[in-house]
């Protein structure tokens, strides 16, 4: 046999780039996460929570001042009975579905770069939906009547029409909500049982121990718990799925033209993950900024992954967009041509153009693997996607209400300063609880992230350092 030498190394081309940088160890993981936590509350903190916690402040006296004095108060009327209420309800659950599809279903394809992402994904689909869950509540204008909605005996003898989508709105929303709260609570056990472990406070330790429910890191917890996780996880994956698309049944069991179509349930899903995505990547971007340790696990690896899903669900919307036009035309219908062209070209066709452009036009730069790498670039196309996604439901709900079948009943809509305070409160909400959570809670999942490193292969074995001067040897293997 020949003496030949088979060299074991990987070509640069195809090595994988690490899902935590600096080969970082367990403590560092677990140091890097808790510190957050555990150290004295920055003072950028407070700059940013303060502003955010007065946003909402104003928002929710915008809502008082909505319940006290009626739906009036808004800029609807004739013929737009739904308008940025709405809208604003459609935006946030959009933006509620990037966590779950993160945590989920790259869980059950087994997506190892989720685990540094899924957490404060999953934190923030909880708060989007909490913002979109005022609207349909204070649109019904007695709020306290909202509860007419649940089938719940009454004396009045009223039952709720379950052939309505709007019901089927209640249960999807509410389901998903709970199914959601369950998969982030249940993610979070090991990690609080972390912190209860490090706390020096008896009563922080108290608190974080409650949460924790006695996690000891046992065999039979492990195993509990990752039977748990995936329950959830199979028990989410439909509800990303079918939310959005009952959420798109209240536009596409109508006969308005606009809405009247078969596309809205994909095409709304496909939506509601690339804006999702797009505020995944707004909030974790400067998150990295304000806590350079993050950079080792949310690294551009993570960046230029998600870059790839925005462009990939921007370039199905895109498709949607023109396939909407397109049926609008061959479909031969004079009412749906005069809806098409008058969202496009009619009262409100500056909107129409901002969308296209937004969610069409601006991903494609992402086609470019240096735009990708680019924190910058990346940050400004996602608010371009995240404006651009709220003109979309913008644009099919007013644009079809305002001009529909008869002439005579056309008529503009503008919002009202309530409107546009109470829409500016909800940001408020959202980024308060989302720094609320940030602060007290790890927004990284320590325990996840500890599987991807090296070092938990059972197989591992640390390089030795070479002698300071030594060039490192080749790994080489000799035939015989």
């Amino acid at each position: 046999m020949s003496d030949a030498t088979v060299s074991l190394d990987c070509p640069k081309d195809l090595e994988r780039a690490p899902l935590v940088g600096s080969e970082r160890k367990f403590p560092w993981i677990t140091q890097a996460v808790s510190e957050i936590v555990e150290g004295r509350t920055p003072k950028w903190w407070w700059v940013l929570f303060l502003p955010c916690a007065l946003l909402a402040s104003v928002g929710l006296l915008c809502i008082g001042y909505q319940i006290s004095n009626g739906v009036g108060v808004w800029g609807e009327n004739h013929p737009m009975g739904w308008a940025w209420d709405i809208t604003n309800f459609v935006f946030w659950i959009g933006i509620g579905h990037a966590g779950t599809l993160i945590s989920a279903i790259l869980f059950l394809t087994r997506q190892k770069w989720r685990t540094s992402i899924n957490r404060a994904s999953e934190a923030m689909t909880l708060f989007a939906v909490m913002c979109a869950g005022i609207f349909p509540g204070i649109h019904v204008g007695r709020v306290w009547m909202a509860w007419f909605l649940a089938p719940i005996p009454n004396a009045n003898g009223i039952w709720p029409n379950f052939r309505s989508p709007l019901l089927w709105d209640v249960f999807a929303v509410s389901t998903y909500f709970t199914v959601s709260v369950l998969f982030w609570y249940t993610g979070l056990v090991p990690d609080l049982a972390t912190l209860r472990d490090r706390a020096k406070s008896r009563m922080v330790k108290f608190l974080y121990g409650i949460f924790a429910l006695g996690w000891r890191g046992s065999n039979r917890h492990w195993r509990h718990y990752e039977m748990a996780y995936l329950i959830l996880a199979g028990l989410s994956t439909p509800l990303v799925l079918s939310v959005h698309s009952i959420v798109s049944f209240d536009f596409a069991t109508s006969i308005l033209p606009g809405w009247h179509t078969t596309i809205f349930p994909p095409y709304f899903v496909a939506g509601a993950i690339f804006g999702g995505f797009a505020m995944v990547l707004t909030i974790l971007l400067p998150a990295r900024i304000v806590y350079p340790k993050l950079d080792d696990m949310i690294t551009r690896n993570h960046v230029d992954k998600m870059a790839k899903i925005i462009l990939l669900t921007g370039s199905i919307v895109g498709y949607a967009y023109l396939m909407e036009l397109f049926i609008a035309w061959y479909g031969a219908n004079p009412y749906e041509r005069a809806a098409f062209w008058n969202r496009a070209f009619g009262w409100y066709g500056w909107s129409y153009w901002v969308m296209m452009f937004c969610n069409v036009i601006s991903p494609q730069i992402f086609w470019s693997k240096k735009m990708r790498s680019n924190y910058i670039v990346v940050f400004i196309i996602c608010q371009f996607v995240n404006t651009g996604m709220w003109f979309e439901r913008f644009v099919i709900i007013v644009t079809s209400l305002a001009q529909d079948f008869l002439p005579s009943s056309w008529g503009h809509y503008a919002p009202s300063w309530v409107e546009v305070w109470t829409f500016a409160g909800t940001f408020g909400i959202f980024l308060s609880l989302f720094l609320l959570f940030m602060r007290f809670l790890p927004m990284i999942a320590i325990s996840e992230v500890k599987i991807v490193v090296p070092e938990a292969n059972p197989h591992y074995h640390p390089k030795p350092e070479p002698a300071p001067g030594t060039p490192a040897p080749a790994v080489a293997q000799t035939a015989h």
